[in-house]
């Protein structure tokens, strides 16, 4: 029985989580109000599952409603951070303080009916209503703590595991739950008098429950979007409203200095970037590789087929490159046909085989109106012999993408000539 009631929590873990995501996915199709009211309308039967309804599992006695519907809750409020912002994720959090502050308002009221029983030994129990009511408001006082942690928490990991975005996401998870089952627990106790059992079971479960849900997030990145958002410290009183000025700032400056035609970023942003990218390399010790790239024969394509379809020709190279690039990656539009990526903790043998797949996607599907393949080739130096500021880098690659046209094109050169060839 105790694995049957294991079985069953995982499976409520996953549909929960799965469905409350998809909501959140489709937010701009069905509306973000849909995946706030389903994340609200959850909380009393959460809460009232945390009070009375325990099942034994191997490792100890688990309310599904704070393992699983509260952990979940939180979690899911995590992605809605990632996805949206600050401004939006308070107003879940706001709505569900204040309409449990009301139901516990109106228990507190509805006392003073003189109530009659419409089924014998069926009244209204309203001891237990006002009960549920300050479990409710302190749930969701934990809620709002646990949310304004976890999302700090997770920013501040950012600066040790940037490119760890879901260790981040269940390292946040571990440690705030670990608070909330401390929190909760101390208010089960209180009211119902909660055995020590229940604290370390629940704790057990929440601890597994992070896992699948980070396991599902894990599956979700990988297939519809990584991101990552750098935050610093910040008052906790304002917090929202500064962790939303901060995204909205850095989306402005996301927004800037972008090719009009490519959409990538533009040379005068490479010549803001670049060298702060080379000076973070130099401070860190990390290598950082320049990958200077040129479309090959790419006038015979405007002489031949028209501008226009030329423009179409190189917007599908910046969208092959671009979806080929790792997180730290940066694309930048050189001038022209050429294009410039520096890729950032990447040493020289790394960056060829980098150069190379890039090489690779953009033969296998880009292609004139003509439908003959369009290939490109690459120089690639990288920080430390082949230079220490963002010129001299470019000067190198450069060298060795001239080398690369006169070696046939549609190939990556190196240090000492090394050519990786189709």
């Amino acid at each position: 029985m105790e694995f049957l009631n294991l079985g069953l929590l995982v499976f409520e873990a996953i549909a929960y989580f799965s469905v409350m995501v998809t909501l959140l996915h489709f937010r701009h199709r069905i509306g973000l109000g849909v995946f706030l009211t389903a994340l609200g309308v959850m909380h009393f039967m959460e809460t009232y599952l945390a009070a009375v309804f325990y099942v034994q599992l191997p490792f100890g006695m688990v309310s599904p409603g704070s393992s699983v519907f509260f952990a979940g809750k939180l979690m899911v409020i995590l992605m809605l951070y990632l996805e949206e912002d600050a401004a939006t994720v308070r107003q879940p959090i706001y709505g569900l303080f204040f309409g449990n502050l009301l139901t516990v308002g109106i228990a507190w009221f509805l006392q003073f009916h003189a109530t009659v029983e419409v089924t014998p030994g069926r009244g209204a129990d309203i001891s237990f209503l006002r009960e549920m009511g300050w479990l409710m408001v302190w749930g969701t006082t934990l809620l709002y703590l646990d949310s304004l942690g976890i999302i700090l928490l997770y920013e501040k990991l950012g600066g040790l595991l940037q490119r760890w975005v879901v260790l981040r996401f269940m390292i946040s998870g571990l440690v705030i739950l670990t608070f909330d089952q401390v929190g909760f627990y101390s208010a089960l106790h209180i009211f119902v008098d909660a055995p020590a059992a229940v604290f370390w079971g629940g704790w057990k479960a929440k601890m597994l429950a992070v896992c699948i849900y980070s396991a599902l997030f894990a599956v979700y990145q990988f297939k519809v979007r990584r991101q990552s958002w750098m935050i610093g410290k910040r008052a906790i009183g304002d917090v929202f409203n500064d962790l939303t000025f901060r995204e909205r700032y850095n989306d402005l400056l996301a927004r800037t200095g972008r090719d009009m035609l490519t959409g990538v970023f533009d040379r005068s942003r490479m010549e803001l970037e670049g060298p702060q990218m080379v000076r973070n390399g130099l401070a860190s010790d990390n290598a950082l590789t320049v990958v200077l790239i040129d479309a090959d024969h790419f006038k015979e394509v405007n002489d031949h087929f028209g501008h226009l379809e030329g423009d179409g020709v190189l917007k599908a190279v910046a969208s092959q490159l671009a979806g080929a690039l790792r997180s730290p990656d940066r694309l930048f539009r050189f001038g022209g046909e050429e294009f410039v990526v520096l890729a950032p903790r990447t040493d020289h043998a790394e960056g060829l085989l980098f150069s190379d797949r890039l090489r690779a996607q953009v033969e296998k599907n880009v292609s004139n109106p003509a439908g003959q393949p369009i290939t490109i080739s690459c120089g690639v130096a990288t920080l430390g012999d082949d230079g220490v500021n963002l010129n001299a880098l470019l000067a190198s690659a450069d060298a060795r993408l001239y080398h690369a046209k006169r070696s046939g094109r549609n190939c990556v050169v190196g240090r000492a000539g090394k050519v990786v060839a189709a």
